[in-house]
């Protein structure tokens, strides 16, 4: 195994590993916790390459599939059909989003880069919202105005100072992981 492939392997592990953490760092809302989980899936998106970071995000839901208890109700595939399953689903094209978006450097002008990493990660987040409010409602039988009240109204302010704290730790540390996987062997 080559040196960037290792590397590559225990950064995918990492931000598994991160993402399963943020599952047990939460308050308990029905039907949808408040978890530190979207903080590292948007780090995953922002921080690594495209295929890491999706790779990162599915590596957690196959481990939650196979019953690992790494969901925030536990582990099985039975929960990926649950209320929360499309919010967890919106992961992919939220780090697509950022992996797309995010790899943009203003070298000169630190305030610009950190006002496209918020754009960056506003543009993930809706795209993790529409897949995870359309199937909570679906799955709940909700109107769309109870499925809102229920999964974005209580979690706006939350996922604003995540996607902050995102934006801040990759303006700090992008370039040290872009220097590890750039690294000869």
């Amino acid at each position: 195994m080559s040196r960037k492939n290792l590397i590559s392997a225990i950064l995918v592990s990492l931000f598994t590993g991160l993402i399963i953490a943020g599952t047990f760092i939460r308050i308990p809302l029905p039907p949808v916790p408040i978890t530190l989980q979207t903080l590292f899936v948007l780090l995953s998106g922002m921080l690594l390459p495209l295929s890491l970071s999706v790779s990162s995000v599915v590596l957690y839901l196959i481990l939650g599939a196979i019953g690992l208890p790494v969901f925030s109700s536990g582990g099985g595939l039975a929960l990926l059909t649950g209320p929360t399953a499309g919010f967890m689903f919106g992961w992919i094209p939220a780090v697509i989003v950022c992996g797309l978006m995010g790899k943009f450097e203003f070298k000169e002008n630190k305030k610009l880069e950190f006002a496209y990493l918020i754009l960056t990660g506003m543009l993930a987040n809706v795209a993790l919202y529409v897949p995870g409010l359309l199937w909570l409602g679906i799955s709940r039988h909700m109107t769309v105005s109870k499925t809102l009240a229920a999964g974005l109204f209580p979690f706006i302010i939350g996922d604003t100072i995540k996607l902050v704290a995102a934006a801040i730790v990759t303006l700090n540390t992008r370039e040290k992981i872009v220097n590890l996987l750039e690294k000869e062997d």
